[in-house]
């Protein structure tokens, strides 16, 4: 039985400054950079990806800007990525944070959490007020680095509950089972 994402959502008020490890940078898409957001894609978030399914998938999508696709930079090339998506047109003061991924050997040193924060900086500097973003589960590291960015559990189906529950209590936040009930 398929289950829907989870769901989480924060305001974009009091984001605080993005601050890379030593020798990351951080920069936006440049044309040419599709094979390396696949093989960033290929280590995390599953599938086949290559620079034609990327192009497909993201760049050929009405919703993609070339400055809303950021990436982690190690020795000039891209090691992570994470993409500030278009939410709903029902809801066009919030923003998507969008396909979050950081190549295994690179993990560790937050630049998730550098990458999740340019998108928020992002939406906050071209009006948005609200970010929301969906994840799994078993993503208990995205998870942690969500919730550490101020992010909160929105639930959106009757399983919602039990599920964020148990991820919580794996990852030893109890605390924060509070806020659900």
């Amino acid at each position: 039985m398929a289950t829907t994402q989870l769901q989480m959502a924060r305001d974009l008020q009091d984001l605080p400054e993005i601050r890379l490890p030593s020798g990351y940078g951080l920069r936006t898409y440049r044309e040419g950079d599709e094979a390396a957001w696949a093989r960033i894609m290929n280590t995390g978030l599953g599938g086949e990806w290559d620079a034609a399914r990327a192009r497909q998938a993201l760049m050929d999508q009405p919703a993609f800007r070339p400055d809303r696709l950021f990436f982690a930079a190690f020795a000039g090339q891209p090691v992570g990525s994470a993409c500030a998506w278009e939410w709903t047109p029902q809801e066009p003061e919030a923003g998507m944070v969008h396909m979050v991924c950081v190549l295994p050997e690179h993990r560790g040193q937050g630049l998730g959490y550098c990458l999740v924060l340019a998108t928020l900086h992002w939406f906050r500097d071209h009006g948005l007020r609200r970010a929301v973003l969906t994840t799994d589960d078993h993503r208990l590291g995205a998870l942690k680095t969500y919730l550490a960015l101020g992010f909160r559990p929105v639930l959106v189906a009757p399983d919602h509950r039990p599920r964020w529950q148990a991820c919580l209590a794996q990852l030893g936040l109890q605390e924060l089972v509070a806020e659900l009930l």
